[in-house]
C-alpha cells in the first residue's frame, strides 16, 4: 500500500503497480530487442557473403573466358 495522500489509495496503488510492472518488464524488453538486432545482423551477413560468391563466381567465370579467348586466338595464328 502506498503512503497516505490526499489521493484515493486505490489510485496510488494502481499508479504504483504499473510502474512497477513497466519496470520489471525492461530487463526482457531489452534482451529482446537485442535478439531481434542480432538475428537481423546475422542475416544480412549471410546475405552479404551470398553476394561475395555470386560476384566472385562471375568474375572467375569472365577470366576463364578470357583465357580460353586468349588460347584459342593464339593457336589460330
Amino acid at each position: 500500500m502506498a503512503f497516505p495522500t490526499a489521493l484515493n489509495s486505490q489510485i496510488t496503488d494502481a499508479v504504483t503497480q504499473s510502474n512497477v510492472k513497466v519496470i520489471g518488464e525492461a530487463p526482457a524488453m531489452a534482451m529482446g530487442s537485442l535478439y531481434q538486432t542480432l538475428a537481423h545482423a546475422a542475416g544480412i551477413a549471410g546475405e552479404n557473403l551470398v553476394t561475395q560468391q555470386q560476384n566472385a563466381n562471375s568474375l572467375s567465370q569472365a577470366l576463364l573466358s578470357a583465357c580460353v579467348q586468349s588460347l584459342v586466338g593464339s593457336a589460330g595464328k
